[in-house]
């Protein structure tokens, strides 16, 4: 992979540390390591990144405040990517966002407020603040959901939310693609993460979630990062503008 640099939202666990080592592993050398909050949890990736050669670089943000920490995460980075003494961005991942489990009959809206401005409005007024710095021939990649595939009742905001996420990416995939920058998102199903840790190892839950994969399992971390490892190389040139489902067959 020829691509020095990537910025990762959310990269201090689950799929974003996933995605970060992978990119590492690929030979990318200065890695964005955003993260909201858990400063061990994303020295712990760091770690990890730059046993594998890469540089990390921390970026702490909360996405809470939608339109600023966009902003807020695309200055810090172009300040790292020029300190260290690369040019643009090669490799940009919308990763973090929140869950926000809430039926029609529970939404109240502070929480629908959040949702969107963690899921929606910080990583598409980062992206507006990254395009100028993203390189010819970069990769945008975002991490959606596949609940925006499948109706999920019991998370009305945040599949609202991961629509309008995918909405606004496929949007600008036909501009950015006149400097030969693919545009795309993958939908992972239920993945085993720390984040999912509240519910999935209640009686019966894991069991649930692994039956509605075809293959009668939980994901892992590194199936989602695969993919996203494979959209980022050259392989990935001529894809632009599509969500890949990244479910384990759910729903077929």
């Amino acid at each position: 992979m020829e691509r020095s640099t990537a910025l990762i939202t959310g990269a201090s666990r689950g799929i974003g540390a996933a995605i970060a080592e992978a990119l590492a592993e690929e030979g990318v050398s200065l890695i964005g390591v955003h993260y909201g909050h858990d400063r061990s949890a994303a020295l712990r990736t760091a770690e990890r990144i730059e046993k594998l050669g890469a540089t990390a670089v921390l970026i702490e943000v909360d996405l809470s405040s939608g339109v600023t920490a966009g902003v807020r995460i695309a200055e810090a980075w172009r300040a790292a990517v020029a300190e260290y003494g690369y040019s643009g961005t090669d490799i940009f991942v919308s990763n973090a966002g929140m869950n926000g489990a809430q039926s029609l009959s529970d939404l109240d809206g502070e929480t629908y407020a959040n949702v969107l401005d963690v899921n929606l409005t910080a990583p598409l007024f980062l992206l507006h603040s990254l395009v100028e710095h993203i390189n010819e021939g970069g990769r945008v990649i975002g991490v959606s959901t596949g609940y925006v595939r499948i109706a999920a009742p019991t998370h009305v905001a945040y599949s609202a939310s991961k629509a309008g996420f995918e909405g606004a990416f496929r949007s600008v995939a036909p501009e950015l693609a006149r400097r030969g920058i693919t545009v795309n998102v993958v939908r992972p199903g239920v993945i085993d993460t720390d984040i999912n840790a509240d519910w999935i190892d209640l009686p019966g839950a894991r069991e649930g979630a692994a039956g509605l994969s075809a293959f009668n399992g939980v994901g892992k971390p590194k199936d989602v990062a695969g993919v996203v490892r494979w959209l980022a190389g050259d392989a990935g040139g001529w894809v632009t503008g599509q969500a890949i489902d990244v479910t384990g067959g759910t729903g077929l």
